[in-house]
């Protein structure tokens, strides 16, 4: 098995595969780890923790007074830097040669259906698995070519705090990084060209945004960028209103794009459009011999999609047996705080989908003990049920990306409500509330049918 790219997807498919016995060649012509270890979702969600750390040092609660953190933001980057070295060993590759995987630090092309060349050499596989990734899409914005502009490639790099941080891009990434740079000191301004978080439900979008203009953050929506102009200390974006905002870096967040270049995917067969290289159901390329994981399928770009994508292919071609991607289980979060976390269907997809089958009930974190307990009762859990079982769940507040998983693994197994409503959770913890929005798909089922409290009136005579 030849494997491209040892990122999230490329490196799950390179050990599972040599352990159960394959013969595996990776091929990698960066950095071991990808883009999830060097520049996205560790050093990001690093220094979210460090401006956390500063924003609630600064905030005066149960009787504590709050002060001044005064952050140090080559400190912060020095924090990030240490978690990048603890995690990368486990991506190195040492540690892969140790495992048994050929290892080719090289570009990778395509020079026929059944061949590649890396590295000055020649190889063939029975299988090949292009696992190239994404990369971030810088869209064409008059004048954007002629100032200096980072994205999430380039933005951990910077030593010296950014005095105003420019965003363009009010997703999951704009907003992060809007919030991490706010609390560690920054003026930030995010410009979106429609809404912030679009693809998510739009009430638990309005907590999260509440939050971060609340901070001081400045979200411009619906503002299309007309052009960039400036030097690195005073860039000022236009947008197609007539609108402009002047600060002193500028971040472009507005997607990613898969990673195709050069890799001779026609010599190879292969079909594939800018969006990404087109795969079957189980993931097989036009080509039978060549499989496609992760991002560069154009797909969700999460690195648990790439681990799954990766656990997925394993069993054709190892094992000889079927296997089938799907994408109604597959949960993603919003790291800011609070965190945004949704799987399956938004409450809008349902009511599309299913209609008047749906029912979507709720839960208040304001009627968590734990999350009252700590002064973080803000936020709801919202989930879609369909003839008794979750069809998708919306969770916005306090660990979210934690309280998540228990839906996720509900659609992915099609557990009925019952399932959730009959687990016991300790007391107290946030992890209560899924329970409680359990309790209320049934409550008006037990306490509010006159068929019930017959059934009751009736045995309490018989007793």
């Amino acid at each position: 098995m030849c494997v491209i790219g040892a990122g999230a997807a490329g490196l799950s498919v390179a050990a599972g595969a040599v352990q159960m016995g394959a013969r595996v060649v990776l091929i990698e012509a960066g950095e071991m780890g990808g883009d999830c270890l060097n520049t996205g979702c560790v050093p990001s969600k690093a220094l979210l923790a460090a401006g956390h750390k500063a924003h609630h040092t600064a905030q005066a609660a149960f009787g504590i007074a709050g002060h001044d953190p005064a952050p140090d933001f080559a400190a912060a980057k020095d924090h990030l830097r240490a978690v990048i070295d603890r995690v990368a060993p486990v991506d190195s590759q040492e540690r892969f040669e140790g495992l048994g995987v050929t290892v080719i630090r090289a570009r990778a092309r395509f020079v026929a259906p059944d061949m590649l060349e890396a590295g000055g050499q020649r190889i063939t596989a029975r299988r090949f698995v292009i696992a190239t990734g994404s990369q971030p899409f810088v869209p064409r914005i008059a004048g954007l070519d002629a100032v200096d502009y980072h994205t999430n490639e380039t933005i951990f790099d910077l030593r010296t705090r950014p005095a105003h941080l420019l965003i363009i891009g009010g997703g999951p990434i704009g907003l992060e990084m809007a919030q991490a740079h706010r609390r560690l000191g920054s003026e930030v301004t995010v410009l979106e060209g429609a809404r912030a978080l679009g693809r998510d439900d739009p009430e638990a979008v309005a907590l999260v945004l509440a939050q971060l203009r609340a901070e001081g953050i400045t979200i411009i929506e619906d503002a299309a960028v007309a052009s960039v102009a400036g030097k690195d200390g005073a860039i000022t974006v236009q947008t197609g209103d007539g609108a402009s905002v002047t600060g002193t870096h500028l971040l472009v967040a507005v997607g990613r794009r898969p990673v195709l270049d050069d890799l001779g995917l026609d010599q190879a067969a292969v079909a594939h459009s800018p969006k990404g290289i087109d795969v079957d159901a189980g993931l097989r390329t036009s080509n039978p011999r060549i499989y496609a994981i992760g991002d560069v399928t154009g797909g969700a770009q999460f690195t648990h999609v790439a681990g799954y994508h990766a656990g997925l292919i394993l069993r054709p071609m190892l094992f000889g047996l079927r296997a089938r991607a799907r994408t109604d289980h597959i949960p993603r979060v919003t790291y800011t705080d609070p965190e945004l976390a949704q799987v399956g269907l938004t409450e809008a997809e349902a009511r599309k989908a299913h209609g008047a089958r749906l029912n979507v009930v709720r839960a208040d974190f304001a009627h968590n003990d734990r999350a009252i307990a700590t002064g973080q009762a803000h936020g709801f859990a919202k989930v879609m049920v369909v003839r008794g079982r979750p069809v998708g769940a919306t969770i916005v507040g306090p660990q979210a990306g934690e309280l998540i998983q228990i839906w996720a693994l509900a659609i992915a197994a099609r557990l009925k409500m019952s399932a959730i409503a009959g687990m016991i959770s300790p007391y107290p913890t946030l992890g209560e509330i899924n329970k409680r929005v359990a309790g209320a798909y049934f409550a008006p089922r037990l306490f509010e049918s006159r068929w019930v409290k017959r059934v009751v009136r009736i045995v309490q005579r018989l007793r």
